[in-house]
């Protein structure tokens, strides 16, 4: 009775700013929740609930002794992810002077991120200096080209380099290779077409053989002495490399490849760490194929497509094309799914499966789903500055070999039906790891490219709770404020409704109790 007296007294006023106020307060909530979201990648209220109050309301420990174990396997894995998450210098770069700049002319776009540009900095660092340069001054100058940002104070400090040991007289005791090191930052950085910085390439070949020849015969001399003829090595390995991606690049493939294999060769005599990080068996990779010379690209990954060694999208997908190019030409998906794929046929549907567990962004490139851009100068394994890289050089390939995109389309969404929670567990790899959508928008130019992002994020339940809370206390509002009498008819009606239970259970309770001690309650 008192309640429904107490609702009679109830003004429409009263409903819409309760209305109005349960509205705002929920799309406040809504708001910080999307904006946690899409920072972290995790609801707020979801994470507060499992970290907080899940220990509170009796949830276990993972501290405790009992989860050695499990905390053992996950810190594994979290140095797996660690380790999948590592940024790697991409093999197939393209000239900054000659390519990148020539793009930035004709879009007035920036195709290199400053994250991009300032790890390429630091490879510069590691590779063409070592800690004897400040003792030649022709060295001590390239030391600071390296950590130049501005590109003009770079060319400036390598042709000042140039004067500077042109006008040496005699060479010293521990050899210079500031002029190798000045010709590489001209060629990468001055030069506007593949023929001028091939030129100036041959120049500091010239220069870093003599280097590399002066190096080695004092390097037993001291840790001075090997330290340099280790820089030697990278400098000499360098040239080459981008010699024979000159010679690719314009159209002397062969000479290219016989170049790489060298290179190749070379590598594997030498155990200087910093020759792993250039993959140069990705270079002969790409040539071979152009070549069309496809046992070789097979003997090639025979040797690298080892379990000891780190995967790539090259090697994954060079693998899966080498299958389905046995089997394409006269792949049905009509026929295959009538009679049953035949054994080449499902190896070659396994090497897909493989390929894309590796790297689910490189397929809707491949099949021209999404845009290219041109590739970063850094890459991040399974992600999709990988991916951009790889289809980047490898699409052409693709197309040459009759209906291996046609059979790549009818396959490569079955290896997410294989692989249902992909952050959670792999069939074949390591689950993929959660850091590659961070990594990819640091090396990538997201102001003109959307990046892939795989597998996509679903919204948090709170999220969409949130959401509906707050659009239904709205149309209260509303139609509280436009209709009054109405709404303050279904809302008594409503509330009456949901007490009349208790209005029920107090009768009865009125009616089971002495009159005496239902009144001495009632006073209490």
């Amino acid at each position: 009775m008192e309640v429904s007296m107490f609702l009679n007294t109830l003004t429409p006023k009263f409903y819409v700013a309760l209305t109005g106020t349960s509205s705002l307060i929920s799309g406040l909530i809504l708001i910080f929740e999307w904006w946690y979201f899409r920072k972290y990648g995790t609801s707020f209220i979801e994470q507060v609930s499992v970290s907080h109050l899940r220990p509170l309301l009796g949830g276990v420990d993972s501290s405790s002794p009992s989860n050695s174990n499990t905390s053992n396997g996950e810190a594994d894995s979290n140095r797996q992810s660690v380790s999948e998450c590592k940024v790697w210098r991409n093999p197939l770069n393209l000239f900054r002077g000659a390519e990148y700049n020539r793009y930035t002319w004709v879009t007035g776009r920036e195709p290199l991120t400053y994250y991009d540009m300032n790890l390429s900095a630091q490879d510069h660092q590691t590779f063409f200096t070592c800690d004897s340069d400040h003792l030649r001054p022709a060295d001590a100058i390239m030391q600071k080209a390296w950590r130049e940002r501005n590109p003009q104070a770079r060319i400036s400090a390598a042709h000042e380099a140039l004067e500077l040991e042109e006008s040496r007289s005699s060479p010293p005791l521990l050899s210079s290779c500031s002029c190798a090191t000045a010709y590489i930052l001209l060629a990468e950085e001055e030069a506007t077409t593949i023929m001028e910085a091939e030129r100036l390439f041959k120049q500091a070949l010239k220069a870093g053989e003599g280097c590399y020849r002066r190096s080695q015969q004092l390097q037993h001399h001291g840790t001075q002495y090997e330290a340099q003829h280790r820089r030697d090595t990278n400098v000499l390995v360098y040239i080459k490399r981008r010699l024979a991606m000159c010679s690719r690049k314009l159209g002397r493939t062969r000479e290219a490849v016989k170049m790489m294999r060298d290179l190749c060769v070379f590598q594997l005599m030498k155990e200087f760490p910093l020759l792993s990080m250039f993959n140069i068996h990705e270079n002969l990779l790409e040539s071979l194929l152009e070549l069309q010379n496809y046992a070789d690209v097979q003997a090639v990954l025979a040797k690298y497509d080892d379990i000891s060694l780190p995967k790539s999208a090259t090697i994954c997908y060079t693998a899966a094309l080498l299958k389905a190019r046995a089997v394409s030409d006269k792949f049905s998906p009509e026929a295959a799914s009538r009679r049953g794929l035949s054994t080449a046929e499902m190896n070659a549907v396994e090497a897909i499966h493989r390929a894309v567990e590796f790297n689910p962004h490189v397929p809707k490139y491949l099949l021209e789903m999404k845009s290219l851009i041109l590739p970063p100068e850094h890459i991040l394994k399974r992600g999709d500055s990988e991916a951009i890289a790889y289809a980047f050089f490898h699409l052409q390939h693709w197309k040459r070999v009759e209906g291996a995109l046609n059979l790549l389309h009818c396959t490569w969404e079955g290896t997410f039906r294989m692989i249902p929670y992909p952050l959670e567990k792999g069939h074949l790899f390591y689950p993929y790891p959660i850091c590659t959508e961070t990594a990819d928008r640091e090396l990538l130019p997201t102001v003109f490219h959307e990046v892939s992002v795989y597998p996509k994020k679903e919204l948090p339940f709170f999220i969409l709770f949130t959401a509906g809370l707050c659009s239904f206390t709205a149309m209260l509002a509303l139609l509280t404020h436009q209709f009054p009498e109405l709404m303050g008819v279904f809302a008594k009606a409503f509330l009456s409704t949901l007490f009349a239970p208790l209005n029920f259970i107090m009768e009865k309770v009125e009616s089971i109790l002495p009159s005496s001690l239902w009144h001495q309650l009632t006073r209490i």
